[in-house]
């Protein structure tokens, strides 16, 4: 009980702190929530002062698994819900080129990487590069969020990066469950199990579960409020859509699929759904998650952070971590930006392609993989990257915002001067006789 007690007294404080003076840490100390959490895991755990130990409380993957799952659950119906109605829809290419074409090559580029470093083994080091490929939901809305973030980013540059965010999660299974089924079955029935089991029901099956439960939630509620208004309570969004979520993960993991994806496809179809004055508690919805449901798991993962591996991996770690932020992402969307519509500009597509952080996706597929294979190289490795992105992209999501809203004013403004007819010559001013 007294552990109970300390861990509600350690994270209830600092999210009342963090929800006070959010303005100020991001805005005047350039770091972001999730930085402040991860601190707070590193000071509060067995690294420094010893106040709480995951290990104390069961199986510490398992523990760190089902956070980052139940995180990931919340965070990505929130994210579904920022989209606009119809988004998917109406910018399938650019998702498509995200998913189709980015996806894959961040996979291998960052499993080459591994590879290449740490001298694993080829499927070892391909199941590195799967965890560490989806965007994560939790550390972009960080990015995508709030005042700065309106005033810089354009909606369209923010909706990408969320699509992408909630949408990659999921599919990042396929990814990573292949190397796990190579390291763990015989090459043939691993290759079997993998196109049809996996990618049929583990994923094809998730998006069409967790659509119907959207789909059919949403319109129960809104029916039952447009036929008996006088006895159906107004329920808030944000109650329904947290109910959704824990539904949508615990229904679908029980029937055996991706519960990650079928949460998404969920809120995508509720979204689609939900009309009129309930679309203004979105904001409050995203508010409400970000600072109470996500920051609990990077503190967890901050008191468990593997110090020790780390040091023991040298300087391979560093260009590891140093290679994979510059290389896994961003060359392949500046490659292809030119196919998506809605990436405009090559500032555009330098802020996508540096800002796809690695987070509390890659911490699920971590330590789901270990759990599987037993592995450690990949919590190591993962965690070691998962941390570096928290830091690099959290403290520089404020002056690239900053700089980046400057430059597309800038290159707004000499457009329009451009286009502005020249003004014409009075009829004096041209007759008249050039001074000697």
């Amino acid at each position: 009980m007294h552990t109970l007690n300390l861990t509600l007294t350690i994270i209830g404080t600092m999210i009342l702190i963090i929800g006070v003076l959010a303005n100020l840490i991001k805005n005047r100390w350039y770091i972001s929530a999730p930085i402040v959490a991860l601190l707070v895991g590193v000071l509060v755990g067995p690294t420094v002062f010893g106040l709480l130990d995951v290990a104390n409380w069961g199986d510490q993957t398992r523990v760190l698994e089902e956070a980052a799952r139940l995180t990931l659950g919340i965070s990505l119906m929130g994210v579904a819900l920022r989209l606009p109605d119809r988004y998917l829809w109406q910018h399938w290419r650019s998702v498509a080129i995200l998913l189709g074409l980015v996806m894959p090559l961040m996979w291998l580029v960052s499993g080459a990487l591994a590879y290449l470093f740490l001298g694993v083994p080829f499927w070892v080091a391909l199941l590195i590069g799967a965890v560490v490929t989806p965007t994560d939901p939790v550390v972009s809305s960080s990015i995508v969020t709030g005042d700065l973030a309106e005033k810089n980013i354009p909606g369209y540059l923010r909706h990408v990066l969320s699509s992408e965010s909630g949408a990659n999660d999921g599919l990042a299974f396929p990814f990573v469950m292949l190397p796990i089924l190579f390291l763990t079955r015989p090459p043939g029935e691993a290759l079997t199990h993998w196109l049809t089991y996996t990618l049929l029901w583990e994923v094809l099956a998730a998006v069409l579960i967790g659509g119907v439960i959207g789909y059919l939630v949403g319109h129960v509620q809104q029916q039952a409020q447009r036929t008996f208004p006088e006895h159906t309570e107004q329920i808030s969004l944000l109650s329904v859509t947290l109910a959704l979520s824990l539904t949508v993960l615990g229904v679908v993991k029980l029937m055996g699929s991706d519960g990650i994806l079928a949460v998404f496809a969920a809120g995508i179809m509720l979204n689609r759904v939900v009309k009129g004055q309930e679309k203004a508690e979105q904001e409050q919805i995203q508010d409400v998650v970000r600072r109470f449901f996500d920051l609990p798991v990077f503190v967890l993962l901050g008191m468990v952070l593997p110090w020790a591996q780390w040091i023991e991996l040298g300087w391979a770690a560093v260009w590891l971590v140093v290679a994979v932020l510059l290389l896994r992402r961003l060359p392949a969307l500046v490659a292809f930006s030119p196919l998506m519509g809605q990436v405009q500009r090559r500032s555009d597509a330098l802020f996508l392609g540096w800002f796809g952080p690695i987070g509390i996706a890659a911490l699920f597929y971590a330590t789901m993989a270990v759990r599987e294979t037993q592995h450690e190289i990949v919590w190591i490795a993962g965690s070691l990257i998962i941390t570096a992105s928290i830091l690099v992209h959290g403290v520089s999501a404020t002056p690239l915002t900053r700089l980046y809203g400057r430059m597309t004013r800038h290159a707004a403004a000499d457009s329009h001067e451009q286009k502005q007819p020249k003004r014409a010559q009075p009829a004096d001013e041209r007759m008249a006789p050039h001074p000697r």
